[in-house]
């Protein structure tokens, strides 16, 4: 008796790993994030800057002080 599958194996294998990714590609995909946060509060600080008030400013600086230390941090776990 053969067994009947209703996916080819390949489908089901790609289907797979692109529902279930490696620890190290949800990783990457985190550290993209914070990247791009930080080049985008830096270029908001250098374009706009002087049309923000201090206070928002000051959200911005503590904003991207977070953000460089959890980049930071998530390139120290990779590197072990």
């Amino acid at each position: 008796m053969q067994d009947k599958s209703y996916l080819p194996y390949g489908f089901s294998t790609s289907s797979l790993s692109v529902m279930n990714p490696p620890r190290s590609v949800i990783i990457d995909m985190i550290m993209v994030q914070f990247i791009s946060i930080i080049l985008t509060m830096i270029a908001i600080m250098l374009f706009k800057g002087n049309e923000l008030s201090s206070t928002t400013l000051s959200y911005f600086l503590v904003a991207l002080f977070g953000s460089v230390l959890m980049v930071t941090g998530i390139y120290s776990r990779i590197t072990r």
